[in-house]
């Protein structure tokens, strides 16, 4: 704090803000004040940081399709007889068609959404399908694929590629495993996903301390005697705690036009309620939920078709690292079902700005817990997994001028014999691809 001080005051330092109206930029530094009490922050501002030139700012969200080829049969088929290569075989038991119908639970942006209409089907794909008997059957796609009309299934012509009686449930799960094709056949269609569009709204933060009198300014106090310093070091972490509030409980929006709404206020994201909305949720309990609880949820949290990386830095809220820390070789988990370096590996290490990181080492993926002292209260059960790759923190930054943190002096009135100086921050979160961020609720 010795260093933010000497920014300010009458020039003892050799920097003088006693200038009329001038502008400071803190931008840089202010994440660095008191790093363990704001841990989201620090961390969006030292590796997910990207200036924005407009205050509503578009972003793009891709999901990698080659991950994601899997499907449900919309049908049952009664058990039946199938020829290799016979295109009549009615997998739908109905004397009328021998189509199936599928779906599958991405939409056409590759978000996660149940009943929706396959795109990725193909003339001369290859599937393999699992009938009643946990049997995975090969079939060829002999037909190019049609919606069915009022529905968001595909029907299509299955050919199958064995001999066998069998039948499949409604449900059955399946997935493409490649294609074939004759010799010197031409080439076949083609399908992609489209890149979902989303928006995200710089917030305006503004924190000012009361107008400080010449008289009071020229005064000396017991304790610390300059109390204008003492009350600007408590500015700026208010205002650096209001930024990390804001993007851990913010529900983003704008301003819409009404005669009632300013059409210029703006709320940024907050990773919390976001993420509840449109993200996973994993709820435990602090007496039961152990290793297996643990580790089924984040089987599915690391899927590979949710675009997830093998890291996630998790904000834990003070009850919940307490709980982790039992987990530990010498806590409850080690003398109840006991723990192995190969399954669940707990351990605390410093971490590269200033805090104390928990490592919880899966077979899936690694989790990096930091203590979050704002998850309190409503959140005291919280931990928020956060995949850093696809959060950002954007400041308004264009035209040469940048609205990153800066301290603007002197903005009283000229004539009068005082000074009130205040710090601004016209910034928010983006957060993309919400299935790589999970809400761990503990009960």
């Amino acid at each position: 704090m010795a260093d933010v001080s000497s920014l300010i005051g009458s020039g003892a330092s050799g920097v003088d803000m006693d200038n009329n109206r001038r502008i400071f930029n803190f931008g840089e530094r202010v994440a660095e004040l008191a790093p363990q009490q704001s841990p989201f922050f620090v961390y969006l501002s030292k590796v997910a940081k990207k200036a924005t030139d407009d205050p509503v700012f578009k972003f793009l969200e891709q999901r990698h399709q080659w991950q994601r080829r899997n499907f449900e049969l919309a049908d049952a088929s009664n058990a039946q007889t199938y020829t290799a290569h016979d295109a009549t075989t009615m997998m739908d038991g109905d004397a009328t068609t021998n189509t199936i119908k599928v779906d599958c639970g991405y939409d056409a942006n590759g978000k996660i959404v149940a009943g929706q209409r396959p795109l990725f089907f193909i003339e001369g794909q290859v599937v393999a399908i699992e009938d009643t008997g946990n049997v995975v059957r090969n079939f060829k796609v002999g037909t190019v694929p049609a919606v069915t009309a009022g529905t968001g299934h595909v029907e299509m012509v299955f050919v199958p590629l064995f001999t066998a009686s069998t039948a499949f449930a409604d449900g059955a799960k399946g997935q493409v495993i490649g294609s074939a094709f004759a010799e010197g056949t031409q080439a076949p269609g083609g399908w992609e996903d489209s890149l979902s569009d989303n928006e995200g709204y710089c917030q305006i933060f503004k924190t000012a301390c009361n107008i400080f009198s010449g008289t009071a300014m020229a005064t000396r106090y017991r304790g610390i005697a300059d109390e204008y310093k003492r009350v600007w070091q408590e500015k700026l972490m208010e205002h650096k705690m209001d930024l990390e509030q804001a993007m851990l409980f913010g529900v983003g929006s704008a301003g819409s036009a009404t005669a009632t709404t300013d059409t210029t206020l703006r709320y940024t994201h907050g990773i919390v309620p976001y993420t509840e909305s449109n993200g996973k949720v994993y709820n435990f309990s602090y007496a039961s939920s152990g290793y297996d609880a643990f580790l089924d949820a984040m089987e599915d949290f690391f899927a590979p078709e949710s675009g997830n990386s093998g890291n996630k830095l998790v904000l834990a809220s003070r009850k919940v690292i307490t709980y982790l820390n039992k987990l530990g070789s010498n806590g409850f988990m080690n003398n109840t079902v006991g723990s192995s370096q190969y399954n669940l590996d707990i351990q605390s290490i410093p971490g590269a700005f200033g805090h104390t990181v928990t490592v919880v080492n899966t077979i899936f993926g690694n989790l990096h817990f930091v203590a979050e002292p704002l998850l309190r209260g409503p959140w005291e059960d919280y931990a928020v997994a956060v995949d850093m790759g696809n959060v950002a923190y954007r400041p308004l930054v264009g035209n040469g001028i940048s609205r990153d943190t800066f301290i603007e002096t002197n903005v009283q009135g000229n004539d009068v014999d005082g000074r009130k100086d205040q710090i601004i921050t016209e910034g928010g979160l983006e957060i993309s691809l919400p299935e790589t961020h999970a809400i761990l609720k503990f009960s």
